[in-house]
This record gives structure tokens, C-alpha cells and sequence, in this order.
């Protein structure tokens, strides 16, 4: 018996992203050409293609500007979930902040899907060690889960001594952490869940990190990508940090065949479907 994966979507535009964040003000981001849009329908083409259910975590600023894509994802019988209003990395949040952001989020995501929102992602996995506070938060506003802690050390995010599958952080209450998936090599866990490093990784690598977990772990996965990484012909931004670049370009023309593989090498279903039974 194969275990079932989820499948996550991250649905943000190419100029909301973590790396770009220094080189792109917030305020400018409706005068940019936008391609969240188009990149999201063709991957709800290819899980419909794959009769593959996934979970899309997705901002509230971009499900303002297209409600009819909230829609589709609701009516095709995926999972809708938030990922916050703006992609503000919660570190730079008060708690107080924190709550206004995922409350004005989950409404606008609720009221357009006309579904309950049971999870969140923060942007750039930025609950950690330093900020569990938000965990309380989640719970109080209704949330049944969050996927936000990533067991692995970045110079970004990170919380390397988290649990690396899910765990109930909040004693006596039945809310779930449910880390991305993480391959323990040594005394260190090694990013295999998406992103960037399923770019950087050959794919043969990526897979078999994958299997260990399910084969070796006995554990279901967690994977995402955004719908910026199938683009490779989206805007090219100038005077990049060569990190930067590096992070946010790298093997964007291979992913989409990438994604394609995974999609028939593994089983996959929803966040709700996989852990939530």
C-alpha cells in the first residue's frame, strides 16, 4: 500500500516572493504585469488532467483580484486555505498584527470560496522558535492546522529542531503543525518537500529523498511550489543579488516536467484528506 502524499500550492505572484522582497515595494505591485492568474489555471489543468486533489494556500490579496480562479479551486474539489493577506513574513509581525493579517485573509478567502478555511502557511515558513506565539493565534481565529514550521537551518526561516512530521504544539487542544517534508541524513534534515531545492536538486535525488520518507519513515509527505516556478517567461527583474537570482531563476524551464514526474511517481491528495481524517 503506497502512502498518499498532499500536495500543496503556494498561490502568490513572482514579485511577492521572500527574494524579491528588497528589489520590489509593496506599493508597486499593481502597476506590475500580473501571471498568478494564468500560471494557477494551468495547474489546476495538469492536477485535472491527473484527477490529483492538492491544497492551494493562497494569499487574500490575490484571491481580491481573482475571485473566479477561488472559485474554480473550490469547485474542482481542491482545498482552499490562507496564506496570509500580503505575503508579510510573520517575524515582522506584533501578535496583534498577526491576527489582523490571517482574520482579514481567512474572510476574504471564506467569503469568495464559501467554504470554511481549516489551514495556513505562513510566507517564507516564517514560524519558528522565536515567534510559537502565532500557533495560539491560529487557534483562537479557528484555524485546524497550520504548515508553517520548516525543521531544516536557512538563512531565511527554519526551526531545525522541530518535529519533522506532524506534531500537536499546543497542549490539550486538537490543533496540528504539519512541517514540510524533511529527509534525516546524519544528525541533519535535508529539504525535500519543493521549492527551490526540488529546482536545484537533480529529480532522481528529489524522488528518492521522497520514497525514504514514505518507505523507510513510513510517513506521508508534504510538498509545495508556487505557480511562479512553471513560468520561466515571466518578468525578469534587474539589479539582483546574485543569491537572489540564483534562488528565484534557477531551472524555472524544468520544473513544470518536474512537477509532471511527481505527479505519476507518487500518490497525492489534499492537506484536510491526508491529515485531518
Amino acid at each position: 500500500m503506497h502512502k498518499i502524499n498532499a500536495m500543496t500550492v503556494d498561490v502568490e505572484d513572482y514579485f511577492q516572493v521572500a527574494a524579491l522582497e528588497p528589489y520590489i515595494e509593496k506599493a508597486y505591485w499593481d502597476s506590475l504585469p500580473h501571471r498568478v492568474e494564468r500560471n494557477t489555471h494551468r495547474i489546476l489543468d495538469l492536477f485535472a488532467s491527473r484527477q490529483i486533489k492538492a491544497t492551494f494556500f493562497t494569499l487574500g490579496w490575490v484571491a481580491e483580484r481573482y475571485p473566479a480562479l477561488i472559485k474554480r479551486i473550490v469547485v474542482e474539489g481542491h482545498e482552499l486555505a490562507c496564506h496570509g493577506y500580503a505575503h508579510q513574513r510573520v517575524t515582522e509581525l506584533s501578535p496583534a498584527q498577526f491576527r489582523a493579517d490571517i482574520s482579514k485573509a481567512k474572510k476574504i478567502l471564506q467569503d469568495i470560496g464559501g467554504i470554511q478555511v481549516k489551514g495556513y502557511r505562513a510566507p517564507t515558513y516564517s514560524i519558528g522558535a522565536k515567534n510559537l506565539w502565532a500557533l495560539d493565534v491560529l487557534l483562537e481565529e479557528g484555524f485546524k492546522y497550520s504548515s508553517s514550521i520548516y525543521p531544516v537551518k536557512h538563512d531565511l526561516y527554519g526551526m531545525p529542531e522541530a518535529p519533522r512530521f506532524m506534531f500537536e504544539p499546543i497542549a490539550n487542544h486538537d490543533f496540528k503543525e504539519i512541517p514540510i517534508t524533511t529527509l534525516k541524513l546524519g544528525h541533519k534534515n535535508w529539504p525535500c518537500g519543493g521549492g527551490g531545492f526540488f529546482r536545484f536538486y537533480p529529480y532522481a535525488l528529489s524522488k528518492w529523498a521522497f520514497q525514504q520518507v514514505n518507505d523507510k519513515d513510513q510517513q506521508a509527505g508534504v510538498f509545495y511550489f508556487h505557480p511562479w516556478e512553471i513560468d520561466p517567461k515571466q518578468p525578469k527583474q534587474q539589479g539582483l543579488s546574485l543569491k537572489a537570482k540564483t534562488r528565484h531563476y534557477l531551472n524555472l524551464h524544468k520544473m513544470e516536467a518536474r512537477i509532471s514526474r511527481l505527479l505519476t511517481d507518487f500518490q497525492w491528495d489534499t492537506m484536510e484528506k491526508v491529515f485531518l481524517k
